[in-house]
């Protein structure tokens, strides 16, 4: 009862903000609530700002979504969800990638092998559809739990229509400029799939083994300068790492530049003469394997230039060759230097092939089986199986294989199938990037690229980017629309026949395109000669489809605006959709379809290693969000702790996650909640409007304050600005815990807890504590929305906005120069704060005292500038401002020399610098006062037994009425 004689006169925090975020059921009610109030429509529809685009680059439609696609659309979000508060229109259309393969094995592989042979295209079509439509409806569902804000009922799909349409638009636009053509050349083909691949299409996986052969042609006639050494007994030494290619051989190309050298091989090596690069006979002779004591002997050196007209014989063929002029491609890096040259499968050797009028031989056939015109024997293998193996047989037993190598190199292989492409030469539509490749460069220079990298590597790919092949031989995609002659195999497309396909689409789609006759898709005057022409089958590269998304979105979306001001993917997308996106607008529209592209890095687990189901380390968006089975072991954090995990990320390079991490994570926001919960429950009974104090009328500590927030604003504000999310972050954790927790809130409860409700001390204190909850509310809304909007929900006065977006971001304070220079001033108090704490602890470890408020502090400070503000603060009578307040102990003395601090203190130390001076530590003189548990040489309150006169007048101006101690015994022993 002595001890609780004036506990019911203390205001402590009250509040229905619940320390526990309750993510798994609060957050969806939060979700609710935006949905319910179009805060995100109202915000886009009403905003006084410009719009703000950021394009969203669509995620495929085939399967769940993983921790990447978090990393992705969280960064987007924050980056929309400041745009809003910045009082812009950032209006977010989500899109997804529906056509393709992936999606069409995923409809093939739940289908019976007996129902896949009974499939028409048009079948395929409507169940791929179907496919892509159910797992959009399930990414959708991920994306909103995240609290993404976007159109999600009107997304665009490049499935639609309308989106269709527009892609024909673009390609007519690209063919009718001439940057789009149909030609027989060499193409990344994918045996797996049966279709031609894009670069973008391939990935090139460690550890790969070819057998990579060393092979003698027979020269048949020579050069002049050869004439010496051949042609009888001369052969020529190439080396490949495709042997099966072997049969399409029809030329050896050499450096015109390069030292080749005719060596006399010995007996064990095949004997007589071998045409090799000077500089790798030494590398010849070691794969060789000849016995000891033998050698390749120099008999002659010429440049390449004089060996071009020699020919030689084909081992397996038969033809007559000849040895041509290659170019910078040809090296002495690795194999002859001279260069088996097969132009249906080798990019240089296609183009050698033209300069040379070649013929274009690929004797393969869709599957990647040798067709006849491989020669005998090897009709119908898989060249990339026993085909291959067949060619090496073939070339021992005609004595042509000089030596078999394992060759680890990277070779592409088929993104999706995981299994290895050729190069082959097939009839295809391509993009000719020679006609706008330099727009396009131009293009990259003027758009802003984040981090500055990422213009070095799209330029570099943009530059040595071949031909675009853009058509596909696939039935789930958008058709080249393209109509050929059944006799002369003559295309027919121009820019009526492409006007009138595309508004086919643009009313029907594209399965029209299948389901239509040539009469029906063609206009007049084709139509009536329709029996003359066959549609095709191709489709085109799914790269083409989402790079040409700024067509049906950025460009045709109300409130939406091309250029757009932002592209966000993965830094993989240089090559990907940021290129095609790229090339496809800057052919089309002379412009590049972004003003500026910022790039994120890859999701790696906590110990820097790539996920992989495999190895057990994938982590899952949705256990982080919702929990697992077991709650105690996977707690369900809630989406606000995954996007600060986004946010507190350097993810311009990869970035780990793991329990560890999200653990950590997770700690920092229930510390960040804890302090708005602290903030909430000491605003209870105020408000502003009614409570406020002018600025002009605080206390210096509070606009110390104020201006602390203000930097912060600052701060903050310059970071999203740039991007920099993890820099807003620590400066918002810094500013709760440091300048909060640590310091303002510490000093504060006293007059907060202590002080009648409605005393100036305290009202000031809670019109800071208002503004720094509203403030920091919107400053992590855009990483943190549950959170802040929850805060706002919960702010205990009538506030003129529904959310915390729709309040905007905080205005600053009007400045205050005398806060500004007393910052110093401010600091080193803090700075003191710290040394008197540190004097505190060793007196409690020595048991000379108890609590802080049991100590005097005796202080002398040698820096004349502080020493001015101490003496100020000292002497201060408003009850915020005094020392003692600020060092949370009963009395503060300063005195005018450190010896004297010395010879009074229990404990003292000294600092030379920032600021240079002398604390020390003593007992507080006085009284223990009852109610605040100051110490006070003063005379206690003769009306409430045991109050100092501070607590005296806070009791007063409270109406509570006299008590003393053994009233209130009397009164509870006698039950009244």
């Amino acid at each position: 009862e002595e001890e609780g004689l004036y506990s019911d006169t203390v205001s402590l925090p009250q509040t229905s903000f619940s320390q526990r975020a309750m993510a798994a059921t609060r957050e969806p009610e939060l979700q609710q609530f935006w949905s319910e109030k179009r805060v995100y429509e109202r915000l886009c529809e009403t905003n006084p700002g410009e719009p703000f685009t950021l394009h969203d680059g669509p995620p495929y439609a085939n399967g769940d979504l993983h921790i990447g696609h978090a990393l992705n659309k969280v960064l987007k979000d924050v980056i929309n969800k400041y745009q809003l508060l910045r009082g812009r229109k950032a209006r977010f259309v989500p899109g997804w990638d529906c056509h393709g393969l992936p999606i069409e094995l995923k409809v093939l592989q739940s289908m019976k092998s007996k129902e896949r042979q009974a499939l028409t295209p048009i079948d395929l079509r409507k169940k791929a559809a179907a496919f892509a439509h159910e797992t959009v409806d399930k990414q959708r569902a991920s994306f909103q739990r995240w609290g993404v804000w976007a159109d999600w009922s009107a997304p665009y799909l490049t499935l639609q229509p309308e989106y269709e349409a527009a892609q024909l638009g673009v390609f007519g636009a690209m063919f009718l400029q001439g940057h789009i053509y149909r030609g027989r050349k060499p193409v990344h083909w994918s045996p797996s799939s049966r279709t031609a691949l894009a670069e973008a299409e391939l990935e090139y996986p460690e550890g790969h083994t070819s057998q990579s052969i060393y092979v003698a042609f027979d020269a048949e006639s020579v050069s002049e300068s050869l004439a010496p050494y051949g042609p009888e007994g001369l052969r020529i030494a190439i080396w490949t790492t495709t042997p099966w290619t072997i049969p399409a051989n029809l030329a050896v190309a050499v450096n015109a530049n390069l030292d080749y050298s005719v060596v006399a091989a010995p007996q064990s090596a095949g004997g007589g003469r071998l045409l090799v690069a000077t500089e790798l006979v030494g590398s010849l002779t070691s794969k060789l394997g000849l016995g000891e004591g033998e050698a390749l002997e120099v008999v002659a050196t010429l440049k390449g230039s004089e060996l071009v007209g020699t020919t030689y014989t084909h081992p397996l063929a038969g033809r007559s060759s000849m040895v041509v002029e290659g170019g910078d491609y040809i090296t002495t890096e690795s194999g002859t230097g001279l260069v088996h040259t097969a132009p249906g499968h080798g990019q240089e050797d296609y183009q050698t092939g033209l300069k040379y009028g070649l013929e274009l031989l690929s004797p393969v056939d869709d599957a990647g089986r040798f067709t006849d015109e491989a020669g005998d024997g090897l009709a119908g293998l898989n060249v990339l199986g026993d085909g291959n193996t067949a060619v090496i047989e073939k070339l021992k037993t005609s004595g042509n294989l000089l030596s078999v190598d394992p060759y680890q190199h990277k070779y592409p292989y088929d993104w999706r199938t995981k299994k290895p492409t050729i190069f082959r030469a097939t009839s295809q539509w391509f993009a000719s990037v020679d006609g706008f490749r330099d727009g396009a460069l131009a293009a990259i220079g003027e758009t802003e690229w984040l981090p500055a990298v990422g213009e070095r590597r799209i330029t570099a790919m943009t530059q040595s980017r071949s031909d675009w092949c853009i058509s596909r031989q696939r039935t789930w995609g958008v058709p080249i629309p393209v109509f050929y002659d059944r006799q002369t195999d003559e295309p027919l497309l121009n820019e009526e026949t492409l006007s009138h396909v595309q508004r086919l689409v643009a009313e029907h789609g594209t399965d029209v395109w299948w389901t239509s006759t040539e009469a029906e898709l063609l206009p007049e005057p084709y139509a009536s000669d329709a029996g003359r022409w066959r549609k095709g089958t191709d489709t085109m590269d799914v790269w083409f489809d989402s790079g040409s998304s700024w067509a049906s979105v950025a460009e045709a979306r109300e409130g939406l605006r091309y250029p757009a001001d932002l592209y966000l993917e993965g830094s993989d997308q240089h090559r990907g959709w940021f290129q095609s996106s790229l090339l496809t607008s800057v052919a089309s529209r002379g412009q590049a379809p972004y003003k500026a592209v910022l790039t994120h890095g890859f999701v790696l687990d906590e110990k820097g290693f790539k996920m992989s189901k495999s190895l057990g380390n994938v982590v899952d968006p949705k256990l982080i969000t919702d929990g697992g089975k077991n709650l105690k072991a996977q707690p369900a954090y809630g989406a606000d702790v995954l996007r600060l995990w986004v946010a507190s990320s350097n993810y311009a390079a990869d970035v780990c996650i793991g329990d560890s991490i999200i653990k950590q994570t997770f700690e920092a926001y229930r510390k960040m909640r804890n302090t708005a919960r602290f903030l909430l429950g000491n605003l209870h009974d105020f408000d502003p409007a009614v409570d406020a104090v002018p600025l002009a009328d605080l206390p210096e500590l509070d606009v110390y304050v104020l201006g602390l927030l203000d930097d912060l604003l600052a701060e903050v504000r310059a970071a999203y600005d740039a991007y920099s999310f993890s820099r807003a972050v620590g400066a918002l954790q810094q500013f709760l815990v440091s300048d909060l927790s640590n310091f303002y809130l510490d000093v504060s409860k006293d007059r907060l807890y202590i002080a009648a409700p409605d005393e100036p001390r305290r009202r000031s204190c809670q019109t800071v504590l208002s503004r720094v909850v509203e403030s920091v509310a919107a400053a992590a809304a855009p990483v943190l929305p549950h959170l802040a909007e929850d805060i706002y929900q919960n702010l205990p006065y009538a506030t003129p906005h529904a959310s915390v977006f729709e309040a905007g971001w905080p205005a600053a304070a009007p400045a205050q120069g005398e806060e500004r220079r007393g910052r110093a001033a401010w600091a080193a108090v803090r700075s003191l704060r710290d040394e008197v704490n540190r004097n505190l602890e060793l007196a409690r470890a020595e048991k000379a005292l108890g609590a802080s408020l049991e100590a005097k502090v005796l202080l002398h400070c040698a820096d004349p500038a502080v020493s001015e503000a101490l003496a100020r603060w000292s002497g201060a009578s408003n009850g915020v401002d005094e020392l003692r307040f600020l060092f949370l102990t009963s009395q503060v003395e300063l005195v005018a020399s450190a010896t004297e601090v010395t010879e009074r203190s229990l404990f003292s130390s000294t600092r030379e610098e920032g600021p240079a001076a002398t604390v020390g530590i003593a007992a507080a003189d006085g009284t223990k006062c009852e109610r605040c548990w100051h110490f006070d040489p003063q005379e206690q309150s003769q009306t409430y037994e045991g109050v100092c006169p501070r607590c005296e007048t806070s009791l007063s101006l409270m109406g509570v009425a006299p008590r003393q101690r053994r009233a209130a015994a009397a009164a509870g022993y006698f039950g009244e």
